[in-house]
């Protein structure tokens, strides 16, 4: 694992701070470009608010869910809530997981309108940004700068409640292997499982890591043998975890708690959605097509568990050959699998990715290619909409947006396809730097008389 020098490591940290700040700040301005100037008896944005999210590429799902969720009338989440037959929120419910839907209720208890919400939303957003990239200037010095300059932040880091997950996951890979290995890496690994668990509790996703967590501490935790008992505590603690934090509000409110599962169960592939599904399958992928609705439910999540399975087994074949089980690269195409897969793709996913794309060092060639890929389908698809809306070159043949949209869904998915077979074939330098300084310090440090190894 490589180290950061007082200095050098001072100047890194202060460098790439600092930048993730600014980058901030471009991004929420490009965001609040669409609130204000005025505000009607709901507190929504005028005029041509619904004109302006497309047209100048400036739509959050913030400044949006103002209305619809109770948001606006601070109403506790979860609680109150429900979910009617045709999928519809009702009563404080909303489509996340609990901690982000905390997050939500706190963004807007100061604000009357969906310009202080995102205002607000921001604010206690902002934190986690930059705590990911102190954390990446850390554990990769100055490959953290695809962080703190890459222009997704600019384009999602408020487009919807993406940052505190995101600085889960990075947390939790920075207590394995930022921190050196003054503590037993059943220890470390065991407060990774819990900050994965609350990024579950956030946005589901982190959760996939577990596994592969788990692994690297089975294959690890003992030289020369495998640790059973250590590997088992990292699952158990992100469950307990993630049960602890989900129970409250399942015993205050069962129905609202259970909305944002079934909200995300319900909702059908469509043009929103963005994914290879809706558009590798047209025009069958229609949403009033309960057939194929019906077969993506179960053929989606069954493809994205069988990725998951395979990322896992090709990192424990790797383990067996060279003696590291590289789990951050696994996690990293189990995250590409999912994002290929599943049968929604939200613009903000690629926050998600990056982290990956600065700790396994890709190439900068596919780091340019994913952020062309990336803007030509986050800003394209924003266009196409506004030309659908005014009926001006909404067809393939007929305007740019719609060709950017094509580039970047397919450019995208090409290039998710690439990650994932690059993840698993490149080194992992945070797990093999781990490995070799734990074989050191074994051999320096021989165990007493009558102690078990490990």
């Amino acid at each position: 694992m490589r180290r950061l020098g007082t200095a050098g490591g001072g100047i890194v940290l202060v460098v790439v701070v600092a930048l993730t700040g600014l980058t901030l700040l471009l991004g929420y301005a490009n965001k609040a470009r669409c609130t204000g100037p005025e505000y009607d008896a709901a507190g929504r944005s005028t005029p041509d608010y619904g004109v302006r999210i497309d047209r100048d590429v400036c739509y959050s799902d913030i400044q949006y869910l103002w209305l619809g969720r109770e948001i606006d009338q601070h109403v506790f989440p979860y609680v109150s809530g429900s979910i009617t037959p045709e999928g519809r929120l009702a009563g404080g419910a909303v489509e996340y997981p609990v901690l982000t839907g905390l997050l939500m209720w706190a963004g807007a208890l100061f604000a009357d309108t969906d310009g202080g919400f995102l205002l607000g939303s921001a604010l206690l957003m902002a934190p986690f940004g930059l705590l990911t990239g102190w954390m990446l200037g850390r554990l990769a010095r100055w490959r953290a700068l695809v962080w703190a300059l890459g222009p997704p932040v600019v384009l999602y880091a408020f487009h919807n409640w993406d940052l505190p997950v995101v600085a889960c996951a990075v947390g939790a890979v920075y207590v394995v292997h930022g921190r050196g290995e003054r503590q037993p890496l059943v220890d470390r690994a065991t407060v990774a499982a819990v900050l994965l668990g609350l990024g579950v509790a956030l946005k589901v996703y982190p959760g996939a890591f577990v596994l592969p967590l788990a692994l690297y501490v089975l294959a690890h935790s003992r030289p020369g043998a495998l640790h059973w008992r250590g590997a088992l505590r990292v699952p158990v603690a992100a469950a307990v975890t993630v049960v602890a934090v989900n129970l409250p509000f399942a015993l205050a409110g069962y129905e609202g708690w259970r909305a944002s599962f079934a909200f995300q169960q319900q909702r059908a592939v469509d043009l929103t959605t963005n994914s290879i599904w809706y558009w590798g399958f047209r025009p069958g992928s229609d949403p009033g097509d309960a057939a194929f609705q019906d077969a993506v439910d179960t053929l989606s999540p069954a493809l994205v568990l069988l990725s998951f399975a395979l990322a896992c087994a090709v990192g424990w074949w790797r383990f067996r050959r060279s003696g590291t089980y590289p789990w951050v690269a696994v996690s990293g195409a189990m995250l590409c699998g999912f994002m290929l897969l599943h049968k929604v793709h939200s613009p903000q996913y690629t926050l998600w990715l990056l982290p990956f794309l600065v700790l396994l060092a890709v190439p900068w060639g596919y780091v340019a290619a994913y952020f062309a890929a990336d803007a030509a389908m986050g800003i394209g698809i924003f266009r196409w909409f506004y030309a659908v809306k005014t009926g001006e070159g909404a067809g393939i043949y007929e305007g740019l947006s719609a060709q950017a949209v094509a580039v970047g869904v397919w450019g995208r998915a090409a290039l998710l396809l690439a990650l994932f077979v690059l993840f698993l074939r490149s080194p992992d330098p945070l797990a093999e730097g781990a490995t070799v300084a734990g074989a050191a310090s074994a051999r320096r440090t021989p165990a007493a008389p009558g102690a078990p190894p490990g």
